[in-house]
Parts: structure tokens; sequence; C-alpha cells
């Protein structure tokens, strides 16, 4: 049987101390949670390999899901300067794998998932395994979950072609949204704070990961 505990540590060291990933709470948060709890059976032997991991395959007219694999996440992470005393709300909880790690950042997190399977499965993994300051709820994702808001930090998890107004007006007052926009090489990792009524935005890295649906813009009919 394999090792976990060892191959989590292996992750740390070889997939995030080496892209520097240098926060001393992101890399215990990462230690922390056992990521073979957060995906199906079949992928349980290459949860800690480096890539992303499959978790729901493509339904409903959307594309599948997946985790994210560990470096881009960690730096996502990092950047998002999370404290103890920030509240969250995850966007696109999947089977509660980030929901987890940022339960190990945050003072507590909301975890939106459009998919009521996933979402039911992330539930009862969470709490078997005592992560009792996450809350999964679902909805639409680029809807976001007004009803906690506002949040000192949203975190999306996976990339985006646009963040839509709703999801950057449930932001506090000095609050981050933290987004990979774009799809393939060229999407970049993105902060987004708002001021006042006000938000700006700055670019950080190139960061290719798996998009979460519902986030395309609209096209324009064209004749």
């Amino acid at each position: 049987m394999m090792d976990f505990e060892t191959a989590r540590g292996k992750m740390v060291d070889s997939q995030l101390r080496t892209t520097d990933v240098t926060s001393h709470s992101v890399l215990k948060a990462f230690l922390a949670v056992p990521r073979e709890e957060f995906v199906p059976a079949g992928v349980k032997q290459i949860a800690y390999a480096d890539e992303d991991l499959q978790i729901c395959p493509a339904k409903d007219g959307l594309g599948p899901r997946y985790v994210m694999k560990a470096s881009p996440l960690a730096k996502l992470l990092q950047l998002a300067a999370i404290t103890k005393d920030n509240v969250v709300l995850e966007i696109g909880g999947g089977l509660g794998y980030v929901s987890a790690v940022l339960s190990q950042l945050a003072g507590s997190v909301v975890s939106l998932e459009s998919d009521e399977e996933l979402s039911a499965a992330a539930t009862a993994t969470l709490s078997s395994l005592g992560f009792d300051n996450v809350a999964t709820v679902t909805g639409a994702l680029d809807k976001g979950y007004a009803a906690e808001a506002p949040y000192d930090l949203i975190f999306i998890n996976g990339s985006v072609e646009d963040v839509p107004a709703a999801l950057l007006g449930q932001l506090s007052d000095g609050g981050r949204l933290i987004a990979v926009v774009g799809y393939g090489n060229s999407a970049k990792a993105t902060v987004y704070r708002r001021d006042g009524k006000g938000t700006s935005s700055t670019s950080f890295f190139n960061a290719s990961v798996k998009p979460v649906p519902g986030f395309a813009k609209a096209r324009d009919f064209v004749f």
C-alpha cells in the first residue's frame, strides 16, 4: 500500500519548495491535508502526482472537473496572503480539497459548488476529517454567495475568462479576489482589490490551470 504521508512530504519538497513557494503557513497547510481523501477511489494512487486530477467527468453540458495540481495552487494561495482572521469564499469547491487547505489558513471558509453530488461528497469528507470551519453550499458559481458576504478573500478554484461584477461586489472594503484569468499558457494569476466602491487588478505570473465552469463571456450574435 502506498505511504501517503511520505508522498505528501515529497510533494511539498519537490513541487512546492522548488517553485518559489516559501510561505510557512501555506507549506504547513499542504502537509496537513490528505489529498488522497478528496479524490475518487480510482485516483488515490496518483493523488500526489504533479498533475491535475480529474474528479468528475463532463456532464450536463459542462466540462470535466479537476483538483488543481499542487504547485500553481500553492503559488495562488501564497499570493492570497490569507490570515486567520479572514473569511473566505471559495468558488468551485469540487470534492473539498482546496476547501480543506483554505481551512488551515483562514478563520472560516464558505465553499460554493454548483454540482450537488460533488458538494454532498465534499461535505461528508470535510466533516469526517474534522475540517469544521468550512461550510459547503450549492449555487451558480458566477453568482457567488451573497448570503454570507462580504468576504475578505474570494478564491476562484480554476481559470476563468472573466470575473463577474457580482463576485467583486461581495468583497469587503480592502478585500481581494484571486483568479487565474484566461485559458492555457497565457493565463495570468490576478489579484483584484476592492477599495471603497471601486476595484483594481494586478497580474502576477502565468498559470495554466483547468477552467472552472460558468465563467465564459457571452458571445455577440453574428449574422
